[in-house]
């Protein structure tokens, strides 16, 4: 069907059967192909000239040998309230591979029908939340965050049954690995301490080699130090490009540090500090100024779990690297994001005040970078012309330019390198809004074009400026919820 140079294993079958249950997926009904990373498939070790080879797999009517699809439990901290009956709901881990260059790859069938683990749940996923998973997490990674990855998506004739009647759609995400903190969870709370290092080892087997050799006691906690500092930088890095996830459970945190599962995310528009993506998040436990404090929280669950196999002061040591990895991390996004070299003590204080002006005067988060980035280039005006009030601007830019003095580097030389952080075009939400309808009407080449332009967030792309435009007023604020 297709030539590969890959190599099939199924490594999670090694854990005790109480991490899965065995499940066939239940096929969708006239399936077709929508979308096929091909790029992806190459790094991956194969590559395919006919797409429609794949739409059977895609659709689960069909298993390429060496596929033994299972459902994963796992179990996990939901709005901080601790839900036991977790697992894969509407996924299935199909197989992994192993690419020529040597790297894992879990392929997961999101959308693959009825588990142990769907409680109230069809097992289905609809067109919609696909096409928003396919497009933010191929935005990520085109904006360097680690992140699970789309490798295909398939639609279907299948009605399901949301708000209102939808499509029905299934994609194949895959990752280097899909267990969550929530498998840590499960193994602590109801199966044991040797449970938990069972686990702990296979997840250091295969994704953490470096630590293979070290002492018993000094692997665990290296290890446990490795995924805090992981998950700091990866929210550190959410919060440099506006990132918003939604829904932070401890369920939804990979354990080698990727963004995983694209529910009710969002990219800032205009800056607002407290924003909260999701609308069933009443609370706004996950708004965006607090995933910061929230991926502290599950590393605390994390280290719970640990606790029956590692030393309680090693895992405080190691929970401590948390706030001094987040905060080194942040700070050094904001001063690329700036383009500051030089380390002045006052850096901190002019990264907040410019926090505070963005989000009081509601200036467009990537816009504004992104003008400050070409300031040599096109002048004050682009950045002038974000606020309302172009006073509060123009004193701003004067701290600034006195702050620049202090600058070793050429003009152009920084703000070629500002480009490289700031990009230019992001998955707004009403983009993602515009290509599901055309997607509705059976129309994919919009979100083909639009996922072309998010390969490449950093590059001018002058032909396809009208991505980089702000909102309509329409497209602000768009309620996304978590029903997929």
């Amino acid at each position: 069907m297709s030539s590969k140079s890959f190599h099939v294993e199924h490594r999670y079958l090694e854990l005790p059967d109480s991490f899965y249950t065995r499940v066939q997926p239940t096929p969708l009904r006239g399936a077709r192909m929508v979308c096929f990373n091909h790029e992806l498939a190459e790094q991956m070790g194969f590559h395919t000239q006919k797409e429609d080879d794949w739409t059977q797999v895609g659709a689960g009517a069909e298993l390429l040998e060496g596929m033994d699809p299972v459902a994963m439990k796992y179990t996990g901290h939901q709005f901080g309230a601790y839900n036991p009956e977790l697992g894969d709901g509407r996924g299935l881990l199909l197989w992994e591979t192993i690419a020529p260059d040597g790297r894992r790859w879990d392929w997961h069938l999101k959308g693959a029908g009825m588990t142990p683990y769907s409680r109230f749940g069809d097992g289905r996923a609809v067109l919609r939340s696909t096409i928003r998973e396919y497009l933010c997490s191929e935005a990520m990674n085109g904006l360097g965050i680690p992140t699970t990855r789309a490798l295909f998506m398939v639609s279907a004739k299948d009605p399901i049954r949301r708000e209102s009647i939808e499509t029905a759609a299934a994609l194949v995400r895959v990752a280097q690995s899909h267990i969550r903190f929530g498998h840590f969870e499960f193994a602590a709370h109801h199966e044991g301490p040797e449970t938990v290092k069972t686990l702990l080892e296979h997840v250091i087997s295969l994704h953490f080699p470096h630590l293979i050799g070290l002492p018993d006691d000094e692997r665990h906690v290296r290890w446990f130090e490795e995924v805090v500092e992981r998950t700091a930088r990866l929210i550190a890095d959410w919060q440099a490009v506006g990132f918003c996830h939604g829904v932070m459970n401890s369920d939804n945190m990979s354990i080698i540090g990727d963004t995983f599962d694209y529910g009710p995310y969002a990219f800032l528009d205009d800056f607002d500090a407290g924003y909260i993506c999701n609308h069933t998040d009443q609370g706004g436990r996950y708004a965006y100024n607090r995933q910061p404090h929230i991926g502290f929280t599950n590393c605390q669950y994390l280290a719970n779990a640990l606790m029956p196999i590692v030393e309680e002061d090693s895992v405080r040591r190691g929970l401590r690297r948390y706030e001094i990895t987040y905060n080194a991390r942040f700070l050094q996004n904001m001063r690329d994001k700036l383009g500051l070299l030089q380390e002045e003590e006052s850096d901190l204080s002019l990264i907040m005040d410019t926090f505070s002006m963005l989000h009081e005067h509601h200036v467009d988060y990537t816009a504004f970078f992104r003008a400050l980035s070409n300031l040599y280039a096109h002048g004050h005006a682009p950045v002038r012309d974000l606020f309302v009030d172009r006073s509060v601007a123009d004193e701003w830019l004067e701290r600034y330019e006195e702050r620049l003095q202090k600058e070793t580097r050429a003009h152009d030389e920084r703000e070629y390198a500002m480009r490289g952080v700031n990009p230019k075009y992001i998955l707004r939400n009403y983009l993602a809004q515009q290509v599901i309808q055309e997607a509705q009407n059976g129309d994919y080449q919009p979100m083909k074009a639009l996922l072309k332009v998010l390969q490449r967030p950093f590059d001018e792309q002058p032909e396809h400026e009208q991505y980089a435009a702000l909102p309509p007023d329409w497209g602000k604020h768009l309620n996304i919820s978590c029903s997929s």
